[in-house]
C-alpha cells in the first residue's frame, strides 16, 4: 500500500519561504511522477507543480512558477516543494501525490495521495 508524508508546513509571514517534503514508500516508484497540489477553503484543489521520475521533467502552475522549485531524491522517494516570496494567496493545505506515467496537471489522474501540510501565509 503506497503512504505519502508530508512535512514542513507552517506559519509564515508574506515575502518568507518555506521548504516542504513528501516521502513516498509501499513500492517503488521508478515511472512515477510526484506532484504538489494545494485547496483553500471553499476552493478547488489546484495544481501548484510536478516532476517527472528522473527529476529532468518539472512543470508549474502559472501563479508559482519563479517562485516555487519542486525536485526530488529518488533514493529517498523523496519530493521538495521549495516556496519562497510567499503571498496570502499561497496559503491552503499543500498535498503530496504519485501517479504511474507522465506528468499531467488535474488532480483525478493522480492515484495516491498524502494527508496534507497547512501553510499558512500572513501579511
Amino acid at each position: 500500500q503506497v503512504q505519502l508524508v508530508e512535512s514542513g508546513g507552517g506559519l509564515v509571514q508574506s515575502g518568507g519561504s518555506l521548504r516542504l517534503s513528501c516521502t513516498a514508500s509501499g513500492r517503488t516508484f521508478s515511472g512515477d511522477t510526484m506532484g504538489w497540489f494545494r485547496q483553500a477553503p471553499g476552493k478547488e484543489r489546484e495544481f501548484v507543480a510536478a516532476i517527472g521520475w528522473n527529476g529532468g521533467n518539472t512543470y508549474y502552475e502559472d501563479s508559482v512558477r519563479g517562485r516555487f522549485t519542486i525536485s526530488r531524491d529518488k533514493t529517498e522517494n523523496t519530493v521538495y516543494l521549495r516556496m519562497k516570496t510567499l503571498e496570502s494567496e499561497d496559503t491552503a493545505v499543500y498535498y503530496c501525490a504519485v501517479r504511474y506515467g507522465s506528468i499531467v496537471v488535474p488532480w483525478s489522474l493522480y492515484k495516491s495521495w498524502g494527508q496534507g501540510t497547512q501553510v499558512t501565509v500572513s501579511s
